[in-house]
């Protein structure tokens, strides 16, 4: 699976869900804490402050959806459109100097929300439910993010994906892709995939044949200093998981918003 670890991130949440607070003689309206337990905040208006963040709401088919009024949607669209402009810029200035820009996407909760998932688990993970639910290929997407793939195409900037799915999973999230709108360089050129079995040689530090070591931020970082090996300039990342980010090989990088679990 593409999250080695899964929980309901606290300090995520509570920084973004605004109002939820996390730590020492912190307490909600007729909720004591004592100062000296350290006392986390608690996990059920937690889940509460993430179902209010999201506007999660079930529809016709009884899957939940984020709420396009939600303040998750509203932070979306704000980070989007800052991403074009700086996209523009950038293309624009790698094109005069003879450059060929990128751009690369995580997958999970990036371009495919993975909210019903965490919602009709409790926020917990299971390899086998997640594959089930990985192979329906219907995820909706993340609010705006396919757009943000075909405006960075649209600007003459090469789309490349850099995913924690597995390689036995490529058919059901490019169909899932094909759904929502991200139909841009789907090929196995573009879409990079875990593939323990097989792993590519630029992994060689942390991966063989059928023995894979590779932190998240090994193999992603890994992954983009080879697209940049290919002779592309990576402007911008996107991810929701600093660890989408980290390790160098990007002019700059999107965190999106994710108060649903973390990944190290």
């Amino acid at each position: 699976m593409h999250k080695s670890l899964r929980i309901t991130a606290v300090a995520a949440a509570c920084a973004i869900a605004g109002g939820a607070l996390y730590g020492a003689g912190a307490a909600t309206a007729g909720q004591s804490t004592a100062n000296s337990t350290h006392e986390p905040y608690n996990i059920g208006l937690l889940v509460k402050d993430i179902d209010t963040y999201y506007g999660a709401a079930l529809d016709a088919n009884g899957t939940y959806q984020a709420s396009p009024t939600s303040p998750y949607a509203k932070d979306l669209a704000r980070m989007e459109s800052a991403a074009k402009l700086y996209i523009d810029r950038a293309a624009r200035k790698a094109h005069r100097h003879h450059e060929k820009p990128a751009v690369v996407f995580d997958i999970d909760d990036t371009l495919l929300l993975s909210l019903d998932y965490e919602k009709k688990t409790n926020y917990t993970y299971n390899s086998t439910t997640w594959a089930d639910y990985v192979a329906k290929a219907d995820r909706p997407a993340v609010p705006g993010t396919p757009d943000l793939v075909r405006y960075a195409k649209a600007h003459g900037v090469e789309v490349f994906y850099n995913s924690g799915l597995k390689e036995s999973q490529r058919s059901a999230a490019v169909e899932n892709l094909k759904k929502v709108g991200a139909d841009i360089n789907l090929d196995a050129d573009h879409m990079f995939l875990k593939n323990a079995d097989t792993p590519p040689p630029y992994l060689s530090d942390c991966a063989t044949p059928g023995t894979w070591t590779c932190t998240t931020v090994q193999y992603k970082s890994g992954t983009r200093e080879h697209i940049e090996d290919l002779g592309y300039e990576i402007i911008a990342n996107f991810g929701d998981q600093y660890s989408d980010l980290d390790g160098g090989y990007a002019d700059r990088t999107y965190k999106l918003p994710n108060p649903t679990y973390f990944v190290s």
